[in-house]
């Protein structure tokens, strides 16, 4: 059967803010409204993201996204009063807290939910995050699965009632205060491709959050990853995968396709451009029009702040030989400074199309197993799940992949997991 989330990272592009339809990403309504629409839709979970510090551009606040959010594991103890069955799972950072408060906190959302509560667990390697902990980058980036490997070891200890865990990154004595909740602990989700994250995946997590969405990507992630788990004596059927994914349908193809043109152009305002192109050059570029041509002063030659947010691997080096790529492809297509940022931005995968179709793409993930379902990431909130659950979730339902109602009432029900 096919599992579905709905990852909310709170910030970042693929938030449209300029639709009629829009609602407030940041009031408590606008989730209450959604997580009630997932469970009309039978969906597994509510993921939250979460961050420590808010995003920066040219030294300022980027307030072209959210600009701070509020804790993750608070608001989903709200939601769970005004829920029954939908999980609500948590992003919590392994890197800047400490096992025995986030473990307690964690069985605190499980309990009072009746057992609903996940943990996305994530790591976190940069300085400008760290400083606001008065660590700077204290953890190398190759140590920080290595920590989060010992922070989750002593947070299962601590929620099978005490925790002596003394190692090199975590140290920790303390006994459990929080009783445990219909479905024992958190489920523990965990997103990563790296080989440090696959591993830790294949140690700890109930269920991975991946990034491949390509057929043949997502058969061969999954069978490395039940290769893995057999290495630590786990079954191939003891974790989920659920890759993250963008939804856009239509009542043809062709209207499909023009819907996410226009999602994409949304998603890039004017501003938004400009300010992906200042984090690249590293100057002030608001003089320019951002359906003008591209900047004609030079690039500083340091390479990318950070502080904007995660950066594709692949962006960390390089920074001019690309801009230089990107001034040939611009000049040869005749692209503006906004249609340039279209193009290269990364792209989380995008399922464009009919319901029809999307649930025959889907039917055949599940089916030979390349994946268990898909982490949503709306464009709109309600609205994008609003559209999946009343248009393709009945389609699912009639290939018999989908559930027609919840067999239990904790998220480890929910995703069949042992």
């Amino acid at each position: 059967m096919l599992h579905l989330g709905v990852f909310f990272t709170g910030v970042g592009p693929n938030l449209i803010w300029t639709a009629p339809n829009f609602a407030s990403h940041t009031h408590i309504d606008t989730f209450v409204a959604t997580v009630k629409t997932m469970e009309r839709g039978l969906f597994d979970a509510f993921f939250l993201g979460e961050g420590l510090r808010v995003r920066e551009n040219q030294g300022r606040v980027y307030d072209l996204d959210v600009a701070g959010r509020p804790d993750a594991i608070t608001q989903l103890a709200a939601l769970a009063a005004e829920t029954e069955r939908i999980g609500l799972v948590a992003t919590q950072n392994a890197t800047y807290n400490f096992p025995a408060d986030l473990a307690r906190r964690l069985a605190s959302l499980d309990f009072v939910s009746g057992g609903r509560a996940g943990w996305n667990v994530v790591t976190t390697d940069n300085a400008w995050t760290g400083e606001n902990f008065r660590y700077g980058g204290w953890l190398p980036h190759e140590r920080r699965y290595e920590r989060a490997g010992q922070f989750v070891e002593a947070a299962k200890a601590l929620w099978s009632g005490g925790a002596a865990v003394h190692t090199d990154l975590v140290d920790v004595e303390a006994t459990s205060t929080v009783p445990p909740s219909p479905q024992g602990r958190p489920v523990l989700f965990q997103a990563g491709d790296s080989d440090g994250g696959r591993d830790l995946a294949a140690r700890h997590a109930d269920v991975v959050f991946s990034a491949n969405t390509d057929y043949d990507k997502a058969a061969a992630y999954a069978a490395d990853l039940r290769r893995r788990l057999a290495g630590y004596g786990r079954s191939p059927d003891s974790v989920r995968i659920l890759p993250g994914a963008s939804v856009v349908l239509g009542a043809t193809p062709a209207e499909a396709e023009e819907k996410a043109a226009w999602i994409r152009q949304e998603q890039t305002t004017g501003p938004r451009a400009i300010a992906f192109l200042e984090q690249h050059w590293g100057k002030d570029l608001s003089g320019y029009d951002p359906d003008g041509p591209l900047p004609d002063v030079e690039p500083t030659p340091d390479e990318l702040d950070p502080s904007r947010g995660t950066l594709p691997i692949a962006w960390r080096t390089g920074k001019l030989a690309r801009i230089a790529e990107w001034r040939r492809l611009a000049a040869d297509r005749g692209w503006s400074i906004r249609d340039l940022v279209v193009a290269v931005t990364p792209q989380h995968s995008w399922f464009v199309g009919t319901p029809g179709q999307i649930a025959d793409e889907w039917t055949r993930f599940v089916t030979t197993r390349a994946v268990d379902g898909f982490n949503i990431l709306p464009q709109l909130l309600p609205g994008t799940v609003e559209d999946i659950v009343d248009r393709l979730v009945p389609e699912l339902q009639e290939r018999g992949v989908y559930r027609t109602a919840y067999e239990g009432r904790t998220l480890r029900e929910h995703l069949n997991l042992p």
